[in-house]
């Protein structure tokens, strides 16, 4: 039984962003990467569900410079997928031709069971490319999901929707699940899973393998701009009655919002 995980590196949050003097792109000398947060639920549900089902073989996938996004894969098997595939591309795609270059990876392997993936990557928030690779697979899914139980052949998702409200779905294996936060707790990578992932195979291939071109992206950022400085603290001054009447002057004639 064939399970992949479609992962994502991306900039640390607390990495300080830098634009290019163009401001055509984001300078990535410096920058730390990680896995997106919620591709780390995804590789834990995969990793769970291979403990449970003996048979399970884990597949991690990603997309990116190979240079850098080897440690993605690695950390990912380090945690226990099994093996990884890794599409080297220098080149950012929109999440469409990501999406065909990560269902081609998955096709080419065979048979497979279930496709994880995050809900969404941190760092363009489009919450497009799960999705679409379930519909290239021709795969039933469901996104936001933050519980899921197993039964043969079957997946029961669990999904928030707006307002609070949980939706329940119930997928026909194959399908896709993108994982929202609560999922799981994503396990750390042990030192000796660590050692034991530099054994196991990471397979690389080009787009070109796969029949997918980087000039198939529809979609391209360009003018970047870091959010505005936020103005210093101001304190009010005064007693109690003085600071409540300043404040109300404040909020609305200065921040407009009374």
């Amino acid at each position: 039984m064939r399970i992949f995980v479609c992962i994502k590196q991306v900039p640390d949050t607390e990495t300080r962003i830098k634009l290019s003097s163009d401001s055509q792109k984001i300078e990535t000398g410096g920058v730390k990467w990680i896995i997106s947060p919620y591709d780390e639920f995804a590789i834990e549900e995969a990793i769970r569900f291979k403990e449970s089902h003996g048979d399970a073989q884990v597949t991690a996938v990603t997309l990116g410079p190979k240079a850098r996004v080897n440690n993605a894969l690695l950390t990912a098997m380090a945690m226990g997928a099994d093996d990884s595939i890794l599409i080297d591309s220098e080149q950012d795609l929109d999440a469409l031709t990501t999406a065909k270059a990560l269902a081609a990876a998955i096709k080419a392997e065979g048979d497979f069971s279930l496709v994880f993936s995050g809900k969404e990557a941190i760092d363009d928030s489009v919450s497009a490319v799960g999705q679409m690779v379930a519909q290239i697979l021709e795969i039933p899914h469901a996104s936001v999901v933050s519980k899921a139980t197993y039964e043969e052949g079957k997946v029961t998702a669990e999904r928030e929707v707006e307002g609070g409200t949980k939706e329940m779905t119930k997928l026909t294996m194959p399908a896709l699940i993108a994982a929202n936060k609560g999922l799981n707790k994503p396990r750390f990578a042990s030192l000796p899973g660590i050692m034991k992932a530099k054994k196991k195979p990471i397979k690389n291939v080009t787009l070109d393998d796969l029949g997918v071109s980087a000039g198939q992206s529809k979609v391209k950022f360009t003018n970047f701009a870091l959010p505005a400085e936020k103005p210093p603290c101001k304190m009010i001054e005064g007693d109690p009655q003085a600071q409540v009447s300043e404040l109300i002057r404040l909020l609305q004639e200065e921040a407009k919002v009374l």
